[in-house]
Parts: C-alpha cells; sequence; structure tokens
C-alpha cells in the first residue's frame, strides 16, 4: 500500500467508523455467538499471497462485527463507560502513525514531555494538591499507565521496595525473604480484584478490610486489622482505599483511612478508576478530600472522559519512590540530558520498558471539549442515572440496593437471588440492552450502568420498559 492508496484508504476507514458509531443504535448490543465462531469463519492458516484489500474490508462485517459486543450502544449498561470520542480517534490516528515507542526522553522528546504536561492539566482540573504536579521544580507528578490494575501494582512494588529499604537501614543484615514474609497489605473487601491480584503478583499478604453497610470501608476497620497483624509479628506497609467501587459505586473514607496509614508509616494508595473522573466538578470533588495523605492516586479518563483505551493517570507524591523500585539503566538507553533534572524517563515508573503517546489523546480532548465541556458530559450521565433511580423507585415490586451518587444504579426485583438471576438472564438473552450483576451483602444485584457517550433521556425509558415487561413476565409465570 503506497501513500496514494493509503489516503484513499484511510478516508474510507474514516467514513466506515463514522458510520458504525452513527449507526450503532441499530445494532443488536449483545453478540448472538457461541465460542468458537470465528475459527470457522476464516482460513486455519496465513495466506501465502497477499489479498485484496476489498476482501479484508468485506470480512470486517462477515466476520468480526458479528462477535462485537457493541460498548458505546446507547443500550449499554454494563461494566462502565469506556471513553470515545472523534478527537481521542484522531489522536490515536495520530500516534500510531508517529509511532515511537517512549520508554525515554531521548526516545521521543514530545512523547515524555506533552504526558508531563498532560498530567499537570489534568490534576489541576482535579484540584490535586500542588505535591502531586511535576511542575517544573516538584518532587511528585503524573504518568499513565495502562489500567487501573496496573497502577494499584505499581504502587504496590514501589512501597515493597520502599520498606525493605527502610527496614534493611534500620536493620542492617536483616535479609530479604525474612522481611517479604512479614509484609501485609489492605484493602476493601469491596475493591476490586486486580487489588488482591497485585498481592499475589508482588508475593504478600493482601488482608480485605470489612466494609460497613453503606459498602464503604473507614479507619476503625483498618485500625483494627493493623493492630492484631502487629501483635502476631506482621509489618503493615501498604492500603489501598477505593473511590467508587465496582459493585456499587461506594466511597472508602480516605479521610480516615489517611491519617491512619500516615501514622503507621504505610503507603496510602488511592483507587478512582470509574469515578475519579466526576471529580473534575466541584459538585463532586469533596468526594476526593483526603488524597492530601495518599502516596499515589490514579482513575481511568479512559472510562468516562472521552479518551479511548488505553488511558489510565497516575499521580505520586515522590516521583522518586516509583523509580526507586523500577530504575534499570544499562548503556543503550541513557541519554545525555537523563541528569539533568529537567526531564522524566517514563521507563522507571512503570512495568513495561516501551510506551505508545497516549498524551496525544489527552490533548486533543482537553483541547476540543475544555473543562466545561468534560463537565456537562459528566453531568448529563448522572442525571441520567438518577431518571433510571426514579423510575426504579415508583415501581413497588424492585428495590433500589445501594446510594446513587454517580452514574451507577444497583437494583433488583424485592425476592429471591434465583428470582433476579433468572431476571438478568432473560433480559440480556434478549439482547435489546446488556447489564451485569454483583453481590451485595449476599443479594444479587443487577447493575445499571450509564455508559454511552450518546446515551439519552429516550434509551433510559426504553431499558426500564424492556426491564419491567420482563419482569412482568416472570412474576406472572411465578404465580401461575
Amino acid at each position: 500500500m503506497d501513500p496514494a492508496e493509503f489516503r484513499r484508504r484511510g478516508k474510507e476507514m474514516v467514513d466506515y467508523i463514522a458510520d458504525y458509531l452513527e449507526n450503532i443504535e441499530g445494532r443488536q448490543v449483545y453478540p448472538d455467538v457461541v465460542p468458537g465462531y470465528l475459527r470457522n469463519l476464516i482460513p486455519d492458516a496465513a495466506p501465502e499471497h497477499p489479498e485484496a484489500y476489498e476482501e479484508i474490508v468485506k470480512d470486517i462485517e462477515r466476520v468480526i462485527m458479528p462477535g462485537v459486543t457493541h460498548w458505546h450502544s446507547p443500550y449499554f449498561y454494563a461494566y462502565f463507560p469506556t471513553g470515545s470520542s472523534f478527537p481521542a480517534m484522531l489522536a490515536d490516528m495520530l500516534s500510531g502513525a508517529i509511532g515511537c515507542v517512549g520508554f525515554s526522553w531521548a526516545a521521543s522528546p514530545a512523547c515524555t514531555e506533552l504526558e508531563t504536561v498532560m498530567l499537570d492539566w489534568l490534576g489541576k482540573m482535579l484540584n490535586l494538591p500542588k505535591e502531586f504536579l511535576a511542575g517544573t521544580e516538584g518532587q511528585g507528578g503524573g504518568v499513565i499507565q495502562s489500567t487501573a490494575s496496573e497502577a494499584t501494582l505499581v504502587a504496590l512494588l514501589a512501597a515493597r521496595t520502599k520498606i525493605l529499604k527502610r527496614l534493611q537501614a534500620e536493620n542492617p543484615g536483616l535479609p530479604e525473604p525474612e522481611i517479604f514474609s512479614k509484609l501485609v497489605a489492605y484493602s476493601s473487601d469491596q475493591a476490586h480484584c486486580s487489588v488482591e491480584r497485585a498481592g499475589l503478583i508482588g508475593g504478600v499478604k493482601m488482608k480485605k478490610i470489612p466494609s460497613d453497610t453503606k459498602f464503604s470501608v473507614g479507619g476503625e476497620a483498618l485500625r483494627k486489622l493493623i493492630e492484631e497483624d502487629k501483635a502476631a509479628g506482621l509489618i503493615p506497609f501498604y492500603c489501598c482505599a477505593t473511590l467508587g467501587t465496582t459493585a456499587s459505586c461506594a466511597f472508602d473514607n480516605i479521610m480516615e483511612i489517611g491519617l491512619i496509614c500516615n501514622s503507621e508509616n504505610m503507603w496510602m494508595h488511592i483507587d478512582a478508576a470509574y469515578a475519579g473522573s466526576a471529580f473534575i466538578c466541584p459538585e463532586f470533588r469533596h468526594l476526593l478530600n483526603g488524597v492530601e495523605f495518599a502516596d499515589s492516586f490514579n482513575f481511568n479518563p479512559h472510562k468516562w472522559l472521552l479518551i479511548n483505551f488505553d488511558c489510565s493517570a497516575m499521580w505520586v507524591k515522590k516521583r522518586s519512590e516509583i523509580i526507586g523500585a523500577f530504575k534499570m539503566d544499562p548503556l543503550y538507553l541513557q541519554h545525555d540530558h537523563q541528569e539533568s533534572g529537567l526531564v522524566t524517563d517514563y521507563r522507571h515508573w512503570q512495568i513495561p520498558l516501551g510506551r505508545r503517546f497516549r498524551s496525544l489523546k489527552m490533548w486533543f480532548v482537553f483541547r476540543t471539549y475544555g473543562l466545561k465541556g468534560l463537565q456537562e458530559y459528566i453531568r448529563k450521565h448522572v442525571s441520567l442515572a438518577h431518571e433510571f433511580e426514579s423510575l426504579v423507585r415508583q415501581d413497588k415490586r424492585f428495590e433500589i440496593c445501594g446510594d446513587v451518587v454517580l452514574g451507577l444504579v444497583c437494583f433488583r426485583l424485592k425476592g429471591s437471588n434465583a428470582l433476579n438471576e433468572k431476571l438478568l438472564k432473560t433480559i440480556n438473552n434478549g439482547r435489546k440492552i446488556h447489564m451485569v450483576p454483583c453481590y451485595l451483602a449476599d443479594s444479587f444485584v443487577l447493575r445499571f450502568a450509564v455508559c454511552g457517550r450518546t446515551t439519552e433521556s429516550k434509551h433510559i425509558q426504553l431499558a426500564w420498559e424492556n426491564i419491567t415487561e420482563i419482569a412482568t413476565e416472570i412474576l406472572q409465570e411465578l404465580q401461575q
């Protein structure tokens, strides 16, 4: 493919993508395929000779689209939003074309410097304490990770290195295995499974803090665990607090947790993967009060800030503590400016060495929408969630199962878990809308998350009609 054909094919692909998104509402939100469907539609080996580009494009609809779950459909209410916008897609095209692997400043100065500035921009939008901003002289700063799961792991590994160095400085000759065997980390029993997975990868005990009736963790529950573990000879060193839990969008009390972590010299990481985007709105910023006690903070602009995957923003107060855990500096990666103090090499801030030019997406989106436009987008989703909540509350057959703070509504039919399992299975089998469940206090609960960029009130109304029609059919069957 030469530049001339690329121009033509590129314009055709932009048209295809625009048509796909413009008409996505007409596609069935969840695919009707069985495992292994795709293998039967394509050859079992790569072609020996080139194929016509037209044939490849034809196979998008024949092979790929039948197996796609349409996350950007206004009838997709599962998990959480995935950010998507035309400016972000255009920036991703440019990133792919530039194709730099930005492991160091020298590998592509713009890739590194734009990321540093964009994380400062976003930190100011969130009104983060200045300690988290790089500026030109700050000790902290931001970095784009692939996912919140990765950020949680990076923070845990940095905390592990920090406690190891401190204890060995205090007790020269103390062997690493002895220290590692006693380390213990904490997270809410409502925390995302990736937090527990970080403990598995990091080789440390991860204990779950019991949540309260609001599915939130406070300081007293954490303090009790810490005291028990210290009495048993363990070494508490890390706590991951959650703002906006996956199951119910509950908020841990990071003010209380932070004070305890600071007094115990423990690392506090805050995972706000979904909810963090809302903190750019002044009316939701109070949910982040207590971040000043944290060592690291993370959320996913690729969930709710119109920036497509992957783009997970992480900030640390002291970047030296992240760099100290991951720094490897072979000669072939060194460059003349790395000790200048004016640049950072992000390979020291993450698990992989290479990285894409992801900050272009932030730059395009922030400039296209502006802070006011992004705030309006967040508020619209929250308003739609409250509209759905109101519909649920008007039907006495249903109950709301948690506070509706942002764009997630947890609800269920009054009755058994089996009844609600049948309700959700029937809804998803109908493929008009798509949702996923969770357990809250041993109850099977349906999660309704406002996800799509183009979701409007009419879609909420149609979704509720679908839910209530199926609920009526199921309840009538039970009565008979």
